[in-house]
Formats: C-alpha cells, sequence, structure tokens
C-alpha cells in the first residue's frame, strides 16, 4: 500500500518504522525539522518505567514496549536507552508513588523498598524528615528523543521510504485518502496515519470533546557541586510524592538534570501559544520539588524547555478512524515509553488486523 503518515514525532516515526519494514511505500510529513524540538518528544530525554498504578493495564504492556525497542536498535545499530532504573518516593498516604508501589507488587514487579533514611544516605539530593520511604526498580531508564529521532528519520531514508521535513499539512480529506500541504502540493495514498501529536485539533477539531491541549515547561538544572556525582549515577525519579506530580531526569545523553511537573500546565486551544519561556518560570517549576529535595535553592536554572500535550479525561492515548483515515492522539505525557509498540501496532491497524483490538490495546485493556 501506498501510505502517508503525518507527524514525525515517536508515534509517526514508529509506525512509519513499522511499515516500512513490511514493504509499504510509506511517505513521512513533518511541518517542522527532524526532531521537532517544539513537539511532545522533541526534548532530548523521556522516562520508561514498569511502574503504574493497580489495575491501570500498562504495567504488563512494558514487556511490549521493552520488545519493540530492542527490534527498533537492532535496526539502527545502536541503544538509545539509559537503563539506570527508576526511584519514586512517597510523601503522603495514598499518593501516587505509593499507587504505584502498589501496582508494582499487584504484577509481581520486583521493587527494592528503602526506608528514608537509608533513601537519604544513598541518593544525598533527598531530605530524609520530609518523606515516608522511597522504592527502586531496575527496570527502567531514560529514553534519548532527540537520537531516537535522527536514527530513526536516517533509517527510514536509507531503506526506502520519503521522509519529507518542514512539510506542514494544512488539511486531510479522509474519504478520498488526500493531504494537502502548505506548499500547494497535494498527495494521494491508500491510507493515512496522522500522528500530530498537539496539532491534532487543527486537522481534526471534531475530537475536542476527547482531548485538552495544555502548555507545559521543564527546567534543567546545574545542581550544587557536591552533589553533582550523587546525580551522574541516580535513577530517574518517577514520582516525588504528595501532590507535586514531580519527574526528574539526571544527566543523560545529551540532557542535563531535568525536573517536571503536572502542576505546571496551563490549558490551551492552540499549541503553538506562549512557547517561550517567562521571567521565573524555571525557578517557578523548581521549587515545586521542595520537599523532598533538599537545598533546592542551591539548583542553578541553565535552560527552560516549553512543549504541549494533549491530554484524554483518564490520561490514556487514544485512536480514531475516519475514512481512509486513522488517527493515533493523546500520548497524555506517559506515552513515549511505547514509542516503538504503538508503531508495530499501528501497522497492524493499518493492514486490517482489527482497529477495535487497538484501540482496547491503546487503552491498556489486554
Amino acid at each position: 500500500m501506498n501510505i502517508i503518515v503525518v507527524g514525525a514525532g515517536i508515534a509517526g516515526l514508529s509506525t512509519a518504522w513499522a511499515l516500512t519494514k513490511r514493504g509499504h511505500n510509506v511517505t513521512l510529513l513533518e511541518q517542522g525539522a527532524i526532531p521537532n524540538l517544539l513537539a511532545a518528544s522533541g526534548d532530548h530525554h523521556r522516562i520508561i518505567r514498569r511502574a503504574y498504578a493497580k489495575g491501570s493495564g500498562y504495567g504488563p504492556l512494558i514487556t511490549e514496549a521493552y520488545e519493540a525497542w530492542d527490534e527498533l536498535w537492532e535496526d539502527l545499530g545502536e541503544s538509545h536507552l539509559d537503563a539506570r532504573g527508576f526511584l519514586c518516593i512517597s510523601r503522603e498516604e495514598g499518593d501516587e508513588a505509593e499507587q504505584y508501589l502498589e501496582g508494582m507488587r499487584a504484577g509481581d514487579f520486583g521493587v527494592d523498598f528503602v526506608e528514608a533514611v537509608e533513601a537519604a544516605r544513598r541518593w544525598p539530593f533527598l531530605e530524609p524528615d520530609t518523606f515516608r520511604y522511597a522504592f527502586f526498580s531496575k527496570e527502567g531508564g531514560a529514553l534519548h528523543c532527540r537520537r531516537i529521532a535522527s536514527g530513526m528519520a536516517d533509517w527510514l531514508r536509507a531503506n526506502g521510504a520519503n521522509v519529507y521535513e518542514k512539510s506542514k499539512v494544512t488539511a486531510i480529506h479522509e474519504e478520498e485518502g488526500r493531504v494537502d500541504l502548505e506548499s500547494g502540493e497535494t498527495l494521494t495514498a491508500d491510507r493515512i496515519v496522522v500522528t500530530a501529536g498537539a496539532w491534532v485539533l487543527k486537522l481534526f477539531p471534531q475530537l475536542g470533546s476527547d482531548l485538552t491541549t495544555y502548555r507545559t515547561a521543564v527546567v534543567y538544572l546545574r545542581p550544587p557541586a557536591d552533589l553533582q556525582t550523587a546525580w551522574d549515577s541516580a535513577p530517574v525519579v518517577l514520582d516525588v510524592g504528595g501532590n507535586t506530580d514531580g519527574y526528574i531526569i539526571p544527566p543523560s545523553g545529551d540532557g542535563g538534570l531535568k525536573f517536571g511537573s503536572g502542576l505546571h500546565k496551563v490549558e490551551t486551544s492552540d499549541a503553538e501559544w506562549n512557547r517561550d519561556p517567562v521571567e521565573g518560570e524555571g525557578e517557578a517549576i523548581r521549587n515545586l520539588f521542595a520537599p523532598p529535595m533538599a537545598r533546592i535553592a542551591e539548583y542553578e536554572v541553565t535552560d527552560v524547555v516549553t512543549c504541549a500535550y494533549t491530554f484524554t479525561k483518564d490520561e490514556r492515548f487514544t485512536a480514531a478512524e475516519f475514512g481512509k483515515c486513522l488517527v493515533v492522539s493523546a500520548c497524555s505525557g506517559h506515552g513515549y515509553k511505547f514509542g516503538a509498540a504503538v508503531g508495530r501496532r499501528a501497522a497492524d491497524a493499518v493492514e486490517g488486523n482489527g482497529f477495535e483490538a487497538f484501540r482496547h490495546w491503546l487503552g491498556g485493556e489486554i
């Protein structure tokens, strides 16, 4: 089949990769460069981990995610996973970290439970009197997004796919299988897959009842000099407990120490709204992390990176079919880790192997 993929974030790149491997004629269209630094998957690194709340369905799917990444590493000839494990910190009874612990135990996924004093000894950037306990799992780490995107784009070109950067799609005619570009060019295909992230509502505004777009930001920090070594060897921090909805990725690959929080997001109708950092934004994000981080004021802001995400109400993936078009959207902030697996599953759906099965898989319903 002739297949057009719109959007070269991780879902689009992975779908194009899977379809190209299966012998289809694939055209990948990206409105910016690859990697697109404005895209949800355009930053230096993202977390992969097994932990989810009990009953979510996503914990077991990480096995398939790892299998898909391993297939990709083999094709690229190198791995872009820093498998340093992950850490969760619980500050309040029933907080997200505790829910993750319950999910790990329910799935019989091994964890190292660590009392607060011992956790602060092992990871001295923690303040022991501010949290209840921590737990660690070896099964997790950081994926190097920009390296992955560049490597996948090179692989696609080398294997016969048509990869077009700075080729913005302005309209999709789903019944006809036609795509209009800002340049005035029109392309047609047997099937179209749209993986446009936060820009999907510009192409399919009817999904506005299911998807909400948010503008958010992360901050890169330089820690106190005496804590640099601890951070260099630290696991990723999946959750810092309480209501902070905070995560931390230590220096890894080309990226420095990164802090991000779900509290720092603003609903918007435009994925391109207010993408420049504002004064004091980095410090505001940083300060959300005390507690449980010790000496937070000593961390120097080195960069602030903005991003746009689409969210569903239940923070799961979603998919829709319109004529010859398959739309895959709403990573809701946790989807990067499943990227390669999403691409393989999307390829199954395009080949007629069950849209409903694909939709259920995206929802963690296995």
